[in-house]
């Protein structure tokens, strides 16, 4: 017989953990204090609407180890079972594709000549097996991504891809409508078995908590800023993310539909969400031209800023204990590594 399930927080791990939850057969309430399934970016919305959507275990090695390519490498097989699952049961509210615009064309890694010392210490932190990790030539690294300035030096990151957030967390919210939604429901504390909601309290066999930053204070996270820009770049060809090496700073270049991509991303240990800088700005422009000349002539269509739940090891935590399951901490790896810290969790709870 199902469970009733208490969850505080309609972001990426709400919708993945809800949707798991429904398919074991437990009746779940998810409370969101966000008043949409689909929020602007100028309202409160999770930091899974503003990220590019990349699937990267490999490349994520650097900061994150063994455990993120672990992790990412379970989710990647995951992910493919929630796409199938979402094109045969669900279709999306604005008449896309139900799925989550997954694309598994592995990923490149490029960086200036100036700057193979410093790529070259990255990749001895990778995965040590050489068919994940491809040099290419010249000619080779033009065929994977037209436009691609010559004289870069190129790697093809196996086993790595991207998916599109606003398609996947739309075709998710109406993959659950057995759910019980209850938007625009801040949670003011919970504990196990209980939500405390503005002026009531609502009990459940569980309670899971992943609010992400909303949970700060409860949870032992931090916010860290990231800024996007979205450009719609007409006859741009890329089909898989490309990732610059730089001294400074890490960025990629993710393409979406319809001619258009999303560059990203700063890392700033700060809790603003006040708009992009002009520093941010210049600085993702710039290294996105230098290695794709032609986006001289794209148009920027939008940006974007919100704030990634970290911990301090910036790695994902999982605290259970009966009658309450607490999730956060997934920083930049959101999309890469939801699906199996949820699996883990759920697991570990004898809930899934």
């Amino acid at each position: 017989m199902g469970l009733n399930i208490g969850l505080a927080g309609a972001g990426l791990l709400g919708r993945l953990t809800a949707l798991a939850l429904t398919r074991a057969g437990h009746e779940v309430s998810l409370f969101d204090i966000s008043a949409s399934l689909q929020p602007k970016p100028t309202e409160h919305r999770a930091a899974a609407w503003t990220s590019a959507g990349m699937l990267s275990p490999i490349a994520e090695m650097e900061t994150g180890g063994e455990e993120v390519r672990r992790l990412g490498d379970r989710s990647l097989q995951l992910w493919q079972d929630i796409d199938r699952y979402l094109r045969s049961h669900t279709k999306n509210p604005l008449d896309l594709d139900a799925g989550l615009g997954l694309q598994l064309e592995d990923s490149l890694m490029v960086c200036h000549g100036s700057d193979l010392g410093s790529a070259q210490r990255v990749l001895r932190l990778l995965d040590g097996d050489e068919s994940r990790v491809i040099k290419l030539n010249s000619g080779q690294a033009a065929a994977l991504a037209p436009g691609l300035k010559t004289g870069l030096h190129c790697w093809r990151l196996t086993g790595e891809g991207h998916l599109y957030p606003a398609r996947a967390m739309q075709s998710l919210g109406a993959a659950i409508p057995q759910t019980s939604w209850h938007l625009g429901q801040k949670v003011n504390g919970l504990m196990p078995h209980r939500l405390l909601l503005d002026g009531s309290e609502k009990s459940f066999d569980w309670v899971i908590d992943v609010r992400g930053i909303g949970a700060a204070g409860e949870a032992p996270v931090r916010g860290v800023r990231g800024e996007v820009i979205v450009l719609a770049a007409p006859g741009f060809k890329l089909q898989r993310a490309v990732r610059l090496l730089h001294p400074r700073w890490r960025v990629y270049i993710v393409p979406r539909p319809d001619e258009q991509l999303v560059i990203g991303a700063t890392e700033i240990e700060s809790e603003d969400r006040s708009p992009i800088s002009v520093q941010s700005t210049m600085e993702l422009l710039s290294a996105a031209f230098s290695i794709f000349p032609s986006l001289a002539e794209a148009r920027i269509l939008a940006t974007d800023v919100n704030l990634r739940p970290a911990t301090p090891d910036n790695l994902p935590w999982i605290s259970i204990e009966e009658g309450l399951i607490r999730i956060n901490g997934m920083f930049r790896h959101g999309w890469l590594l939801a699906p199996a810290v949820i699996e883990k969790a759920l697991g570990d709870a004898n809930l899934c």
